[in-house]
């Protein structure tokens, strides 16, 4: 019997906002897995911020495509305060990634005529959320968070990326 190499699934990560939110709008796209939690990257972004771990399936659901969604789904060009705890930011495993993410984010402040604050970093670390947390918009639809933080992201995906969306999520 011959052992077959299968290759991992490509891995990223994305900040910008809550990661409740953030884990929302990635598990509700076809062939991506979310984990919810903290990234850190080199120094000075080593402190853990909010964020989300994604593997999927580029046959699904192309990076930029995970790109364009990120940077539609928070407040990619706003340096406000709570930058410390909610980086915008698209976390990086690989040297061709990194090329790879700069120049999708560059084609879309291009496209999109924005100034986004969103920074290509390389993934240090991760550490998942505390287990109670995770899933939260799907353990908590209906709450005041969701109605007012994540339906509206949930909504935005409908309208402009349902060719991407899970049949669950429609």
């Amino acid at each position: 019997m011959t052992d077959v190499q299968v290759n991992p699934p490509p891995r990223v990560g994305f900040g910008g906002g809550c990661h409740w939110c953030t884990e929302a709008v990635f598990a509700a796209l076809r062939g991506v897995e979310v984990q919810q939690g903290f990234i850190s990257a080199a120094p000075p972004d080593d402190n853990f911020s909010e964020a989300v771990l994604l593997e999927w399936d580029p046959a699904e659901i192309p990076l930029s495509a995970l790109i364009e969604i990120h940077l539609r789904t928070h407040a990619s060009t706003s340096n406000h305060k709570m930058r410390g705890k909610y980086r915008s930011a698209i976390y990086v495993f690989t040297a061709e990634q990194e090329r790879d993410a700069e120049r999708l984010l560059a084609e879309r402040r291009e496209a999109d005529e924005a100034d986004y604050v969103t920074r290509v970093l390389r993934c240090e670390a991760f550490k998942p959320s505390d287990p109670r947390f995770q899933n939260y918009g799907e353990k908590n639809a209906g709450n005041q968070f969701c109605t007012r933080y994540i339906d509206p992201k949930l909504d935005k995906l409908r309208a402009d990326y349902r060719r991407f969306l899970e049949p669950s999520a429609l």
